[in-house]
């Protein structure tokens, strides 16, 4: 499984690099803290997976990166995707190392 760090996803996102971002929190958790993602619950995944774009990267990210690594190995599994990465420590890796200023739960 790819990942990525917290610090490269802000590169990425500082230097407009072409890619979507999938949370795949529940909308509560969503709620408290966002990087204003594709917000698909996991167990919405199977059913939405048409919705998580092929075509170009693809940063998947839950509360601490367990779920998201569930969503990405389904996602290779069943879907044939190779274009997913897991944020690494997911959001609360974000508030922790980026920005402080995020509720964490």
């Amino acid at each position: 499984m790819k990942t990525i760090t917290v610090q490269e996803l802000k590169s990425w996102m500082d230097n407009n690099e072409d890619f979507q971002l999938v949370d795949v929190r529940e909308p509560h958790e969503n709620e408290i803290c966002t990087l204003n993602a594709l917000l698909i619950p996991l167990n919405e995944v199977p059913e939405r997976a048409d919705e998580i774009v092929k075509d170009k990267k693809v940063v998947v990210h839950c509360r601490s990166g367990m779920r998201s690594a569930n969503a990405i190995n389904f996602l290779e599994a069943q879907h044939g995707y190779d274009n997913l990465y897991n944020l690494e420590g997911g959001i609360l890796a974000w508030a922790r190392e980026i920005d402080d200023s995020l509720e964490v739960y």
